[in-house]
């Protein structure tokens, strides 16, 4: 049996791979407001199960099985409301005026909007394939379930994403 790779230390894992996780919570639906506080939860199941970690799979492909697990639970519990008033308004350090649009932010908000559309299984396979650029025999392993479930899911996305796409243009002035 060929040697396993030492499994990496917490500290390695986050400083490698935090930005990874957050980016994910937020494809799988998680509010910005709440995305670090849900990306903690996740280092606190991964510091509790590193130990565990066999390395039969790559440690980011274990990583986005328990975003999706613990996204999923906050999804669950998302009625509860996390927002704090605030005595101000927060101050916009932005260089931009307020003429200028932020199409970036724009274009995430679209995005955003699209994957909401598609219930936990289809936006869990596009966004583990399309944007985090896992292998489909990945994405199955992540999320559980056979390899031709898994391109399955992502053909109907795909095509309730474009029903969507269209249906914004059509519905833009």
């Amino acid at each position: 049996m060929p040697d396993r790779a030492p499994v990496p230390n917490l500290r390695t894992v986050f400083d490698e791979h935090a930005r990874y996780v957050i980016r994910t919570l937020r494809h799988f639906g998680v509010k910005e407001a709440d995305v670090e506080d849900v990306a903690q939860e996740v280092f606190v199941t991964v510091h509790r199960k590193l130990p565990e970690f066999e390395g039969r799979s790559k440690l980011r492909t274990w990583l986005y099985s328990i975003c999706l697990r613990v996204a999923s639970d906050y999804r669950r519990r998302a009625y509860v409301v996390r927002e704090r008033p605030t005595s101000s308004p927060p101050v916009d350090d932005g260089e931009r005026s307020g003429a200028e649009p932020d199409a970036t932010l724009e274009s995430r908000a679209f995005v955003q909007k699209l994957l909401e559309a598609l219930d936990d299984d289809k936006r869990a396979v596009l966004v583990l394939y399309e944007i985090e650029g896992l292998t489909m025999r990945e994405v199955a392993e992540v999320i559980g379930c056979p390899l031709q479930t898994a391109y399955s899911r992502l053909h109907a996305a795909r095509d309730l994403l474009r029903e969507a796409w269209q249906q914004s243009e059509k519905d833009s002035p």
